[in-house]
């Protein structure tokens, strides 16, 4: 593993708890009668908590491939660091669209999680496609 991918695996390690952090948040809000009156917040809340775990794990996983795809210098860049970017864009858009407890719909905050997936998807096409030509 490179030193840019072992470094950034560091990050991503010391990062990873406060997704344990947000998800006893959520759990301490249960009892909250506006977190509860609120599907909406609920719903998008469990659902940026739920990506922000996911898409950690896979951005690890993901950089342990990227030293070995034949890829250039800047794709390999962006096959680092695109996965653990979506990891943080997702999770945002959700969160920070429905900050306000009466939120009956998200805010424009929610297209943060259209980059994110697109940056997520390119990302993992970009991986993939080093990963297949290194067999030639």
């Amino acid at each position: 593993m490179s030193a840019e991918s072992r470094r950034l695996a560091g990050v991503l390690l010391v990062l990873l708890p406060t997704v344990v952090v947000g998800g006893a948040s959520i759990l301490a809000m249960i009892d909250d009668p506006a977190y509860r009156a609120n599907e909406l917040r609920q719903d998008l809340w469990r659902a940026g908590h739920a990506h922000a775990g996911v898409l950690l794990v896979l951005a690890l996983v993901a950089l342990r491939y990227v030293d070995e795809a034949a890829l250039g210098r800047r794709a390999r860049a962006f096959a680092r660091h695109s996965v653990p970017a979506a990891a943080v864009l997702l999770p945002v858009a959700f969160f920070l669209s429905v900050t306000d407890a009466d939120a009956v719909e998200p805010n424009a905050l929610i297209n943060l999680a259209y980059a994110g997936a697109a940056l997520l998807a390119a990302g993992l096409i970009t991986l993939g496609i080093g990963l297949l030509r290194t067999g030639r």
